[in-house]
């Protein structure tokens, strides 16, 4: 798309598209350094476990070949004999294919990282393509894999022809030896020349890996226009940003409502404003804004009020400035203690009264500073 559009693709991946990529199963990889690892683990396997292995393979191969006369004539008897004894090289060889299958699934982990994905299972027919497939074999990646193929053949023939001539005069000795002495020294040499061998891969995992790295964030990067439209695509449309403020706005004031029949008291203006104050008196603080709202919103809180039996107090000043100046859930400020302080001990007093004679008149004139009358 973005050849399509002429735009080149200069700018870094975003998160988002690390994410896909990784989804449908595509992460760096490298082919060098997991032949590197799971043969040095194989190496290493033989040089702990291979006199172990050595000796047991030795002595079912004795067991089997001293098989008795009358074995060798009974139906049967030699398929058995040769079904145990895979049995047994199999059991011995056990430790260096547990290792070497550890070590196959571990590589992939040093790159990458672990990774299942359905995505990367499914068959793709581009592939069955011929101008694809010559695509890949001209392309960068096909030059790149024929150069490490080269840098390979070069690399292992120059330690192999380094080792046959640091280990020229041994290999001549071992003609002198007796058989025994002739094997065992044998297989040392053999060791340690496919541990330096292997140990040279190490400069091809060295190269590869940096090298699949940069590829990789190289096939991400995204034009400006792709980052764009994922931005536009991330934020969402303008309607469905709008329907979701609407919700947002709907639950908001659903647990607003909530809220007020655990109020004290309801400021009302009495009838475009409502604000409704709880004072906790355990916890301490000020009194804080539970619900508020204007309007229709001012109407169902004063209802809400109504049904739950919390007092309505007309301070038309008082519940402008509340309104206005104050945030659910927070504190009113400093400057409106003493008026709310009124109103809340009316309340009490309202509520301690025994008969209505009893009852206190409503405040008046509550010191609201001229500020916030003048914001209002």
């Amino acid at each position: 798309m973005a050849e399509e559009s002429g735009q080149e693709r200069t700018e870094e991946p975003t998160q988002k598209r690390l994410d896909d990529a990784r989804r449908k199963g595509q992460i760096p990889r490298s082919r060098e350094l997991n032949t590197f690892v799971v043969l040095m683990a194989g190496i290493l396997g033989c040089g702990v476990f291979g006199g172990y292995m050595a000796k047991g393979l030795a002595q079912v191969m004795t067991t089997n070949f001293r098989l008795p006369r009358e074995t060798l004539f009974q139906p049967g008897a030699v398929l058995e004999h040769a079904m145990a004894a895979l049995l047994d090289a199999l059991l011995l060889l056990t430790p260096l294919l547990a290792i070497m299958v550890v070590a196959a699934v571990a590589a992939p982990l040093l790159l990458g990282g672990w990774l299942f994905s359905w995505e990367s299972l499914q068959p793709k027919f581009s592939k069955f393509n011929p101008a694809e497939g010559l695509k890949r074999m001209f392309g960068v990646r096909g030059l790149m894999e024929l150069a490490k193929s080269l840098l390979k053949m070069l690399l292992l023939g120059s330690v192999a022809y380094g080792i046959l001539r640091i280990l020229e005069a041994d290999v001549l000795a071992l003609a002198g030896e007796d058989l025994a002495a002739a094997v065992a020294d044998g297989l040392k040499d053999l060791w340690w020349s496919t541990l330096l061998l292997g140990a040279s891969l190490a400069v091809l995992a060295g190269i590869d890996v940096p090298y699949q790295l940069w590829d990789h964030r190289r096939k991400l990067k995204m034009t400006l226009q792709e980052i764009k439209d994922e931005m536009k695509e991330s934020e969402g449309r303008p309607e469905v940003k709008s329907k979701i403020r609407q919700l947002q706005r709907e639950r908001s004031q659903q647990r607003m409502m909530e809220e007020v029949p655990e109020a004290d008291v309801v400021v009302t203006n009495p009838t475009h404003y409502a604000v409704a104050l709880r004072y906790d008196q355990t916890r301490g603080g000020a009194p804080r804004v539970v619900a508020k709202g204007v309007d229709l919103i001012a109407a169902q809180i004063r209802n809400k009020a109504v049904s739950a039996g919390v007092p309505l107090v007309a301070a038309p000043p008082l519940a402008r400035a509340l309104y206005h100046s104050t945030e659910l859930e927070r504190e009113i400020p400093e400057a409106l203690y003493l008026a709310v302080a009124q109103v809340l001990a009316y309340v009490y007093q309202l509520k301690t009264a025994r008969t209505p004679h009893e009852s206190p008149a409503p405040p008046s004139d509550l010191p609201v500073p001229e500020e916030y009358l003048q914001e209002n």
